[in-house]
């Protein structure tokens, strides 16, 4: 499969992945506060990270990769540090599990299915991937994780710049957090060598059941001279609601190898 179109598929993944609102409110950044030390804004920033059982949402999702647009619309479940469940609404054509041990997909459509481990997005970013650092993604949670790595900090106009004082050999990683909310603002990750961005921002968040979720974000995906930009809207967002988590691979379907 090319690279390109490989790409695409673990981009999705990431994106098919996240929520809503049910009895929400959109949170604004009017004051701020710039005077923090890197350990009070890690701590600032861990205080606000959203606890749950389960999640499950509707995610409008609009897709531009260079002259072709295209809008989804998706049902997300989630058991928190357990599973991800991605379905395709209002009719289940395309569905994605994702678990601790590995992802699985299937499409309707092409009749198509995957089945494999972290691997391949390991590779990808340069760096061993896992469940956790994939629903940190979705959540709007740092990566790697703030507590993991020293870090560098530095103010620009109106945000916090938080760097690794020792970058990654195969990457750069940047994070900018809101001095309002001090969540996650944008993450990014940038492989100059392999000519390939990823950068996730986080456009606003929102309050659901006393707990802090995105509510718009846009992921900007660039290899050379490719660039592909996802929209996500999250909306109807519950949480803790007792879930199932169906998924089997239909028979007669062709398996993708990556």
């Amino acid at each position: 499969m090319h690279y390109k179109n490989r790409f695409t598929i673990v981009i999705l993944f990431f994106v098919i992945i996240l929520f809503s609102c049910k009895s929400s409110k959109t949170l604004n950044s009017n004051t701020s506060n710039l005077s923090l030390t890197t350990k009070q804004l890690i701590k600032e920033n861990t205080q606000k990270t959203a606890s749950f059982k389960t999640l499950s949402a509707r995610v409008k999702l609009d897709i531009s990769q260079g002259d072709k647009e295209n809008g989804y619309t998706i049902i997300m479940r989630i058991e928190k540090d357990k599973k991800i469940l991605l379905m395709s609404s209002p009719i289940t054509v395309v569905k994605a599990l994702i678990t601790q041990d590995k992802v699985s997909y299937y499409n309707k459509l092409d009749n198509t299915y995957f089945e494999g481990d972290f691997k391949y997005l390991s590779d990808l970013l340069g760096t061993e991937l896992d469940f956790k650092k994939v629903q940190n993604l979705l959540l709007g949670e740092a990566l790697y994780g703030l507590k993991d790595n020293a870090f560098d900090l530095s103010v620009n106009e109106s945000e916090y710049i938080l760097q690794p004082k020792k970058q990654n050999d195969l990457f750069e990683l940047f994070y900018l957090v809101s001095p309002s909310l001090f969540k996650i603002s944008s993450q990014q990750i940038s492989q100059p060598n392999e000519h390939k961005h990823l950068q996730i921002d986080y456009k606003s968040y929102q309050e659901v059941d006393k707990q802090i979720v995105p509510e718009h974000i846009k992921v900007i995906a660039v290899e050379a001279t490719e660039e592909m930009i996802l929209e996500m809207e999250f909306k109807a967002v519950s949480l803790n609601e007792d879930l199932r988590f169906p998924f089997k691979i239909p028979s007669g379907l062709h398996e993708i190898k990556l």
